[in-house]
């Protein structure tokens, strides 16, 4: 198994958690569990092998990534009472998946020879694609366009720190971990410290 399937697997695991976490916050049944997680899981990466046209999308080339995401779905479905926080659990899953993700988005897109903005777009498309599904079919305000938190950003960095490792030819598991990290940081730093981007303010006309 290689570093970037061992990637995708590990994002898809811990998406599929946060998807069907949002699925036990609206109270669905054991099959908008899988739903929701398969949803959210493999939406990312959907996005990312459809863009770059690779000769399969990652989950129709191997399956087990849908039958893992329902696996999962089903443990939420029986243990997801035990959360004091659904939500909090919800959000940190997330955070965890996004690092992960930016790193396999960005390194498939590296590793086919792709310019490093296509990389860095890669990286972001398929860390926040999924999400982006879970909350607006579970009719909530997209986690990455609530109002100045470090999401799209922390991804889009990830990725840019990737692409930075990979031009002075460090080692594949020091890009990603460095991506990982970075994406990871800026997240939480967002989520413990308030961390965020200046947002849009309106002022009155000029007269």
């Amino acid at each position: 198994m290689t570093l970037l399937a061992v990637l995708d697997y590990a994002s898809v695991i811990v998406f599929a958690i946060s998807g069907a976490l949002a699925a036990s916050r609206a109270q669905l049944d054991l099959v908008g569990f899988a739903f929701l997680a398969c949803l959210t899981a493999v939406g990312g990466g959907t996005l990312r092998d459809v863009l770059l046209n690779r000769d399969a999308v990652f989950w129709i080339a191997e399956p087990s990534y849908i039958l893992i995401a329902c696996l999962v779905a089903a443990g939420v479905f029986f243990t997801a009472h035990r959360f004091e926080n659904r939500m909090t659990a919800l959000m940190w899953a997330d955070a965890v998946a996004l690092s992960v993700a930016v790193s396999a988005g960005a390194g498939v897109a590296l590793k086919l020879g792709q310019p490093p903005v296509i990389v860095a777009l890669m990286g972001v498309a398929t860390g926040c694609f999924g999400g982006l599904m879970r909350d607006v079919v579970c009719n909530e305000v997209p986690l990455v366009l609530k109002q100045g938190e470090l999401y799209a950003s922390a991804a889009l960095l990830g990725a840019m720190a990737l692409l930075g490792a990979s031009y002075f030819d460090f080692p594949p598991v020091f890009e990603f971990a460095l991506c990982g990290a970075l994406t990871f940081t800026l997240r939480a730093g967002s989520l413990i410290w308030g961390w965020s981007l200046p947002v849009y303010k309106s002022r009155p006309p000029r007269s």
